[in-house]
């Protein structure tokens, strides 16, 4: 546990170097103490949190080399590792994608355009321009 501690602590008189000394040309030595404090502060806890996601990490990888060992030697792991594969399918997916012409449907119609209905009424001139007097009242 002390070997962990001192590795964190080593992180931390890193942080607090690096911290002091970008920080003393520009500030008075008090200001930089505290800042230097608060980057070994910071690099401590990030050293410790780097080290837990790192032993995570490695964690994982054991337990699955653990597993498979299991799987070979005795079966205790049975039903621990599921493995699920699909059947190989790429004559359907290359029959699927590659155009079939059919003989029996020939389009003998030509192209037609859209044309849409137009959306503009005819109105009476003077009855448009007193809507827009009424409007402009407002």
């Amino acid at each position: 546990m002390s070997r962990k501690i001192l590795i964190n602590a080593a992180f931390g008189i890193i942080g607090f170097v690096f911290t002091f000394l970008v920080n003393y040309g520009h500030n008075l030595v008090q200001t930089s103490l505290i800042r230097g404090i608060f980057g070994f502060i910071v690099w401590f806890v990030l050293a410790f949190l780097l080290r837990w996601v790192l032993g995570f990490i490695i964690g994982k990888s054991a337990e699955a080399d653990d597993l498979e060992d299991n799987l070979d030697g005795s079966g205790e792991a049975l039903g621990a590792k599921l493995d699920i594969r699909t059947p190989d399918e790429d004559d359907e997916l290359k029959n699927l994608l590659t155009p079939k012409p059919e003989a029996g449907s020939v389009d003998t119609q030509a192209f037609t355009p859209l044309q849409p209905p137009k959306l503009v009424t005819m109105k009476d001139p003077e009855e448009l321009a007193k809507a827009v007097r009424h409007l402009k009242e407002e």
